[in-house]
């Protein structure tokens, strides 16, 4: 049971509450503040400080003890009520367990351990005490969490989709020079776990696990660790950690340290109708619904008064035992393998001596397509990472990678693509996941209307609301079987409605060869059948309604394009060529992606190369080209215009799809005189 914060005098007037604090630097100063403020608003008395290093001089006033540590703080009789834990990580679970023996309740600085043991002793401890444990989490005071636990409940963003957690912040070299323990995984055998996500940006973690209803360590079904530091130290500044909750929800903390300009790190709830963004450190919420976009500003309790006012652990805003799940990803963190150095070419450092600090290329976009696809920087293919399936090689230069898409977001329909696709001399010629439409992926095999089942991703186009809308709709692609060969692949592929169940069987065939010195071709050959023994009926937004939006089949997303020149034998640009029938398109530009992968990353058309795209259509039917340039770079070879197609048992649907990828500016006559040499008809 737990016993009553404050004593009663003997002649049974109530005393103040006697707090002593252990920690008087660092953040330690902050708590001195505050017990300063409390203090002389009567809330409090602080009756000792514990700290090898003493305060300064005239810091503290004549009645307030000075020990050089917690152990001859409480052996010298002082017995306070509250213990406040300010202290390197490492020492955070012997002092708290000390103080809870001592019969004192803990307010406890973030991370409260170093170690999901750590975790178990301290909370047996406390429940052996009957005391109580606040965790420092600081935004968990905010009055804005219950706001948008509210604001979710009234349905006003819809159904969750999904949680991100973002930081961009930005620390120097001295910053890993401030003690000993700064920017460690452990010391002297000790677990320490300093790190972006367990320490700098905790509180976005912690945020994010609050409004993902992830509390205990039951509530985390799953953690997922994306680990890397460009600074020389042995923990993590740059990582995407992504949680699965027993419930389902997905939360993606996707935080730096080595961001080029510091700005407010935010927590976002994604629902189907809207979402809601906290700036936590700000107490600030950002509302996006369909009515548009508000901003509502909120108080915060401070979690020390919380604590003093507290009869019952129930009544802590940040408890110990509500740290569990936050406990879990440090854990998963403590247990990961070493982060990886990022490669010299893919950082900068900016000002001088100790004030210099990293800045990763690209690491703003890369953050923010790692929230919004729910994607760790490895699946994003972030050019310092290792990642990517089978390659195709020609000649032993890897141009194009197999991705199985295993790792895609289910609302982003997963299935397998190529990515990078790249030209002979290496400038890369494809997207995936980007910010505009993170369920664009790639060159491959989509369609969002497959028997009602989206497998193309994202919202759903419906005849019946004439708009998009979120559903649970969302198939996926599965591999069953591959054979890979040199300049062939062959695949049986499932496509599997949000059951599980198999709706089409896809045979699936990729060729490659190279074209001279600077070209290769790349041909798709794909066939639809039904899975269920009846007709299946493969539409598209266009054959739902939805004027000029016939996209599904074959499609490519590419990356930034300047200059981009798109074109067919008889017309020149998107408006012109979107929707037309052409034996082929071309597209030619300067790709933002040079061999180096720098350019792709940091979004400078600058850094791209000169590289054409000629798509040939299949020579099975007259399918119109599906082509996009001003709202994002992307062509298609439309399988349902503006009327579905039916597969049926014994006749499927087969299309066939040749692409020339050529470094340099390709005319018209070169064009021809390329389709004319490879003996191809479209």
């Amino acid at each position: 049971m737990t016993q009553p914060l404050i004593a009663t005098a003997s002649e049974g007037i109530a005393r103040l509450p006697r707090v002593a604090l252990v920690g008087v630097h660092g953040f330690g100063e902050r708590h001195l503040e505050n017990l300063g403020r409390l203090s002389a608003e009567g809330a409090l008395q602080l009756v000792a400080v514990a700290d090898p290093q003493p305060p300064s001089d005239g810091t503290l006033g004549p009645e307030i003890a000075v020990f050089a540590s917690l152990d001859e703080l409480l052996g010298a009789g002082t017995a306070p009520d509250v213990v406040i834990v300010s202290t390197p990580i490492q020492t955070h679970a012997p002092l708290a367990l000390a103080a809870l023996k001592a019969g004192a309740n803990v307010y406890l600085e973030k991370p409260p351990v170093a170690s999901m043991a750590q975790y178990q002793d301290v909370m047996a401890a406390a429940a052996s005490a009957g005391r109580l444990v606040q965790v420092g989490f600081q935004s968990l005071g905010s009055e804005a969490l219950p706001a948008i636990e509210s604001l979710v409940e009234s349905g006003e963003i819809g159904e969750v989709r999904g949680i991100s957690a973002t930081g961009l912040w930005l620390r120097s070299k001295s910053y890993f020079k401030r003690s000993r323990w700064a920017g460690k995984r452990s010391l002297n055998g000790t677990d320490v776990v300093d790190g972006v996500a367990t320490n700098a940006l905790a509180h976005a973690v912690a945020t994010g696990l609050r409004l993902a209803g992830a509390r205990t360590v039951a509530d985390v079904e799953a953690v997922d660790t994306d680990l890397y530091r460009a600074n020389d130290t042995e923990s993590d500044d740059t990582s995407v950690v992504r949680v699965l909750t027993t419930d389902g929800t997905v939360l993606t903390c996707a935080l730096t340290l080595c961001a080029a300009v510091q700005s407010p790190p935010t927590v976002t709830v994604y629902g189907t109708l809207g979402q809601v963004t906290l700036f936590y450190t700000e107490d600030r919420l950002e509302i996006t619904t369909p009515a548009g976009i508000r901003t509502e500003n909120f108080g915060r309790t401070d979690l020390l008064e919380n604590l003093l006012g507290a009869g019952s652990e129930a009544d802590l805003l940040s408890p110990l035992s509500g740290s569990g799940a936050y406990v879990s990803v440090l854990e998963a963190i403590r247990t990961a393998d070493s982060p990886r150095q990022i490669g010299a070419d893919f950082v900068t450092w900016e000002g001088e001596g100790d004030a210099a600090h990293p800045v990763v290329l690209g690491i703003d976009s890369l953050i923010r397509r790692a929230a919004l696809g729910q994607a760790t920087f490895a699946e994003l293919g972030a050019p310092w990472t290792s990642s990517g399936g089978p390659s195709l090689d020609i000649d032993g230069t890897p141009v194009a990678s197999l991705q199985d898409g295993s790792h895609i977001r289910s609302t982003s329909s997963p299935r397998p693509y190529l990515h990078p696709v790249r030209t002979l001399s290496g400038t890369v010629v494809t997207d995936h996941v980007p910010e505009d439409h993170v369920w664009h992926l790639g060159a491959g095999v989509a369609l969002q209307d497959v028997d009602g089942i989206n497998f193309w991703g994202g919202r759903t186009y419906t005849r019946d609301a004439g708009a998009y809308v979120w559903r649970k709709d969302h198939g996926r692609i599965v591999t069953e079987s591959a054979e890979h060969s040199d300049g062939q692949r062959r695949e049986q592929l499932s496509w599997l409605g949000p059951d599980g169940a198999a709706v089409l069987r896809e045979q699936r065939e990729w060729r490659w060869a190279a074209v001279g010195n600077s070209a290769w071709k790349l041909t798709l050959d794909f066939t639809l059948e039904p899975a269920t023994g009846r007709t299946v009926l493969l539409g598209s937004p266009g054959s739902n309604g939805r004027a000029q939006g016939g996209y599904g089949g074959f499609f490519w997303r590419l990356p930034k394009v300047g200059d981009a020149t798109i074109w067919t034998p008889d017309a020149r640009g998107e408006d012109a060529v979107h929707g037309s029938v052409a034996p082929w398109l071309a597209w030619s530009g300067t790709f933002d992606a040079g061999t180096s992968g720098a350019a792709h990353v940091t979004g400078d058309p600058g850094l791209g190369h000169p590289a054409t795209l000629v798509f040939l259509a299949s020579p099975q039917a007259p399918d119109p080209w599906f082509v996009r340039h001003s709202g994002y770079p992307g062509v298609g070879l439309s399988l349902a215009w503006d009327a579905p197609v039916a597969t049926e048992p014994g006749r499927p649907v087969q299309r066939t799809v040749t692409v020339i990828i050529a470094d340099g500016f390709l005319a018209t006559q070169d064009i021809e005189q390329l389709i004319t040499t490879l003996g191809e008809s479209a």
